[in-house]
């Protein structure tokens, strides 16, 4: 049978999604440990989308293929029992042998959140980007609605980035404003490898009044990742879900 979960997680601690050489915690590494333990035997796990060292995920889709027959609580509650309380399953459901947690994926969305206050907080370091001078949210949203739809966004990709296609439509990108806090939306069919981060590094320059919101336009039309801002530290950034036609 093959089993989906959901996976939320702080990535404070670990080194990314995908396991990688001994000694490197990474969220895979724990998920499939746990999930072993319960099936009893060796579980590879495939996920939605792979997010980098303290980057956080509300809603990680994972699936994994057993012989081990457990109804949809013990992988749940089981699995939990054995994962560390920086990780846990949200979720648990037996999916057609068809479904696959990268590949079915019709969309996914991610949210980057800003502490925009002169004084920084220790409660929110792990958690935010800290941001303490004056941004024109206004101009942010001006530029953010530049990125909206079909779009070529090379001037964001990664240099490790192993698309296929830069092309990728956003269907919506907000800022939200919450006492000082800043919350960056955003839903796309796909991203490329730093692509919000990316995103967040160059509205960020047009919020500080560096550069005007139109400049995000010849970012775009550049297609070089040289022309956009910096990339924007991990913590602040959140996978939220993924969406699937049968899940």
């Amino acid at each position: 049978m093959k089993i989906a979960l959901g996976v939320e997680y702080l990535g404070t601690n670990f080194y990314g999604w995908q396991i990688q050489k001994p000694g490197l915690r990474t969220v895979q590494d724990v998920v499939e440990s746990a999930l072993s333990l319960v099936a009893n035997h060796p579980v590879r796990v495939f996920c939605c989308g792979r997010t980098d060292s303290g980057v956080h995920a509300k809603e990680q889709v994972i699936h994994f293929e057993t012989d081990s027959n457990r109804s949809d609580e013990a992988w749940l509650f089981g699995g939990n029992v054995n994962l560390p309380s920086d990780v846990n399953f949200t979720w648990a459901k037996e999916v057609n042998d068809d479904f696959h947690a990268r590949f079915n994926a019709y969309a996914r969305s991610y949210e980057y959140k800003i502490h925009n206050h002169p004084v920084r907080s220790s409660l929110k370091a792990s958690y935010y980007l800290w941001e303490p001078r004056s941004l024109n949210i206004d101009e942010m949203r001006k530029a953010a609605n530049f990125l909206i739809g079909e779009h070529d966004f090379s001037c964001f990709k990664g240099r490790l980035c192993q698309a296929k296609s830069p092309v990728k439509t956003v269907e919506y990108l907000d800022i939200i404003e919450s006492d000082d806090n800043l919350i960056v939306k955003i839903k796309a069919n796909a991203f490329l490898h730093h692509m919000v981060r990316n995103i967040v590094g160059t509205l960020l320059k047009i919020g500080r009044g560096e550069k005007d919101a139109e400049w995000m336009l010849s970012v775009l039309e550049s297609k070089d990742r040289r022309e956009a801002g910096p990339t924007a530290e991990p913590q602040g950034l959140y996978f939220i879900k993924a969406y699937y036609q049968n899940l």
